[in-house]
């Protein structure tokens, strides 16, 4: 494990050789936030290390094994400044799959880490070893998992010396309606309203950030404040599918709402060029920030 040292600085892409099957060291975790501008920008200024444009993509690479994964890498030629690995292709391949994401990009490590505080804290040191830079848990395993997590994150990266990544909480899932919520037994006068009680609670917590939908951003950067991040998942170009995702929006109005990074899938994966489909997001984000 390399020292926090020796880690490459946020702006900058590793130029790491991978294998199929063991793939480089990760990439480096987040420095200090910087701060946000006065109330009334037009929208949420980037923090450190998401500036560029293509700092504020993540691309989700839900696919089911390291072929797959070599693959869709390959094609995408390292043109987002974030991958994402989730379920479907950890389960697959585990801890090789986040070393293979991280030779061309920070990794963004999506389990939605949801247990005991005891078992959520040995999930979140092992995935700091990995030089994970971001890494999701449920908001709705409360208080303890939350702060057990911090506090996990915190110790394991000291003791390995390398960058704490930052932990991102998910409030309500985009695929979830306020029918759906009722249904589980959550008690709500929309899907807005628990979003932004979860995110209070994440912030009250310690955490870096919010999972959020573009719909929501607005109030949950009222309850977070601008020192934390927000991440919103169902972006969709316009003029595609939503495919199974309820709450969605285009790059531009998330960005313009205050999301700070975008993770984007299918529309890219899908794509004859995903390459080409990641720059024109990324095009996308840059004429929203530009404003």
């Amino acid at each position: 494990m390399r020292k926090s040292s020796e880690f490459p600085s946020w702006g900058q892409n590793t130029a790491l050789r991978v294998e199929l099957i063991r793939g480089g060291t990760g990439s480096a975790a987040s420095p200090p936030i910087a701060e946000s501008p006065a109330e009334g920008s037009r929208y949420h200024a980037p923090m450190r290390g998401f500036e560029a444009p293509k700092d504020r993509l993540a691309i989700a690479l839900d696919v089911p094994d390291l072929h797959s994964e070599r693959a869709l890498l390959d094609r995408l030629g390292g043109v987002a400044g974030w991958h994402k690995v989730g379920l479907e292709l950890f389960s697959a391949a585990g801890p090789a799959a986040v070393e293979m994401a991280g030779a061309d990009a920070r990794v963004f490590l999506d389990l939605k880490f949801h247990d005991i505080p005891n078992t959520v804290a040995g999930a979140v040191a092992s995935a700091t070893r990995a030089g994970v830079s971001m890494l999701t848990l449920h908001a709705g395993g409360g208080r303890d998992m939350l702060c057990a997590a911090r506090d996990a994150a915190e110790s394991a990266a000291a003791a390995a010396g390398v960058e704490r990544p930052r932990l991102v909480a998910v409030t309500v899932l985009t695929s979830l309606s306020e029918a759906a919520l009722h249904e589980v037994g959550v008690a709500t006068h929309g899907v807005a309203e628990q979003v932004e009680r979860l995110a209070s609670l994440v912030a009250d917590s310690g955490l870096d950030g919010v999972v959020a939908s573009a719909l929501e951003v607005r109030g949950v950067r009222k309850r977070i404040g601008p020192e934390r991040c927000i991440v919103t998942p169902g972006i969709r170009p316009a003029h595609t599918r939503v495919d199974d995702q309820v709450r969605v929006a285009s790059p531009s109005e998330a960005i313009a709402s205050g999301a700070d990074l975008l993770v984007v899938g299918r529309p890219v994966r899908g794509d004859s060029d995903p390459a080409q489909a990641a720059r024109k997001l990324i095009a996308d984000i840059e004429h929203a920030i530009a404003g």
